[in-house]
């Protein structure tokens, strides 16, 4: 009989110890270490390729040795996860997609397993019966592709023999804390069996060159739950935003090791599933029949995709005493250093005032570049002064008031020169090697923020 051991692990990070600790000494949480049986397996217990003597042993080899080959990608026909995921699948890769409830991963991952041509997909699922995922294949496509296999599965041992039998070419596990293998004596979802079933799949997918996609589940602080080890296991992490009671849905790329990891792709929930979003601007740019005060058109990027955003705020006298500071989509500490940039550097008294901030489309943007249109935005609130539909700004604002450069700006430029607007303001430091004659739009350069509010306001 196999000899079991007791461990402790810490159901936030999955730090193990050997007895129990009220403070995670990895991530300093409270009162998550929990007891479990980690049981070496019999050899009785079949695994992925348990003939281990067979297998050809590793050598080291010289860098200059080694033969250099292009990566082999697999196109889903979805050009949003294509482009999030840096061109397409990689073979051999291990693909993580964490969300919240409801959200649509499993609609998404269904949607890639019914519209894939060519290739022999299977779609594992923990959590649906057959019925169920027939049921939302029937209402996502009328006629499924007859290269989707489903299988109602949890045990990673069964999984295996199935899969040897079937041999697909892309794998679906819907969801990773669903799965329990039979060399861990633990319930399923515990950091040991998350664990220990995710190192399965990686050992399969690198020796046979097929991918893996794997759903996971998130905590309530929005990470995704189980061991953080999971994320340094596998090769991208992605993660699916948006909120529910709205139709769009962002796939944000965390990690990868084959692309950009800071790629960005949008979908539209409809009742048939998701539909691609190809240009974001356009629905992140609301249509207004006459011109508001407190909006901005501000030029980002996210990865290697521009995007003009629209940038709300809302000024108004403190009703309470104390004033209030919320931002949405915005960190809420950069507005309010920028507020104090307009209280320090152009006299605006803004600390008796509410200030609201809101990034429109449910969007949460980190750059940098956004930082002037922010001030326009609650400049324009404040004095009651609307901004022309037809001006967008990219630009970054220093704590000394200056207007400071913003990389890839003629991505920027061309961006809004394509949506029609007529004038961009951005720093003067970031106009040396761009030919302005190119674009049909003005672009005026500044370099401290006095100069945009009365070329903007007058």
């Amino acid at each position: 009989m196999a000899k079991s051991k007791t461990a402790y692990f810490c159901q936030s990070c999955g730090y193990e110890s050997a007895k129990w600790l009220g403070k995670c000494p990895s991530c300093n949480q409270w009162n998550t270490f929990v007891e479990e049986i980690v049981e070496k397996s019999p050899p009785s217990v079949p695994t992925w390729k348990s003939d281990t003597a067979s297998r050809k042993l590793s050598k080291p080899s010289k860098v200059s040795e080694i033969q250099s080959s292009t990566e082999r990608r697999i196109f889903t026909g979805d050009k949003e996860l294509d482009r999030v995921l840096g061109g397409g699948v990689v073979e051999g890769s291990l693909v993580l997609i964490g969300g919240e409830p409801g959200i649509g991963k499993s609609t998404l991952m269904l949607q890639l397993a019914l519209n894939l041509e060519g290739k022999k997909l299977l779609y594992i699922s923990g959590e649906e019966s057959e019925q169920q995922i027939k049921m939302r294949a029937e209402r996502i496509q009328k006629s499924p592709s007859s290269n989707c296999y489903i299988l109602t599965e949890t045990s990673t041992q069964n999984i295996f023999k199935q899969i040897e039998i079937l041999e697909p070419e892309i794998l679906v596990v819907d969801s990773i804390q669903t799965l329990h293998s039979a060399h861990i004596d633990s319930t399923p979802g515990s950091v040991s069996q998350v664990r220990e079933c995710t190192a399965e799949l990686l050992r399969f997918a690198k020796e046979t060159g097929v991918p893996v996609f794997l759903i996971g589940h998130i905590t309530k602080d929005g990470a995704i739950a189980g061991p953080k080890i999971l994320e340094h296991m596998v090769d991208t992490v992605l993660q699916f935003e948006g909120d529910r009671h709205h139709v769009y849905r962002i796939l944000r790329s965390i990690k990868n090791r084959f692309g950009a990891a800071a790629e960005l792709g949008i979908y539209e929930m409809q009742g048939s599933g998701l539909r691609e979003v190809s240009n974001p601007s356009e629905i992140l740019l609301s249509q207004r029949d006459e011109e508001l005060s407190g909006i901005a058109i501000a030029a980002t990027l996210e990865g290697a995709r521009p995007m003009l955003i629209e940038t709300q705020a809302l000024v108004s006298s403190a009703a309470y005493g104390t004033p209030q500071r919320s931002a949405t989509g915005f960190d809420t500490k950069r507005m309010n250093m920028l507020l104090a940039v307009l209280e320090k550097r152009c006299g605006f008294r803004l600390s008796t005032q509410d200030v609201f901030l809101n990034i429109a489309g449910g969007i949460r943007v980190e750059d940098p570049a956004i930082d002037l249109a922010v001030l326009i935005a609650i400049i324009s609130s404040q004095q009651d002064i609307s901004v022309s539909s037809k001006i967008c700004f990219a630009a970054e604002v220093g704590l000394s008031g200056e207007i400071r450069a913003v990389n890839r700006i003629e991505q920027r430029i061309a961006e809004a020169d394509k949506l029609g607007f007529e004038t961009i303001y951005i720093s003067k430091y970031n106009l040396k090697g761009i030919s302005i004659e190119k674009y049909n739009m003005e672009i005026k350069a500044v370099s401290k923020i006095e100069e945009v509010f009365s070329l903007v306001f007058g």
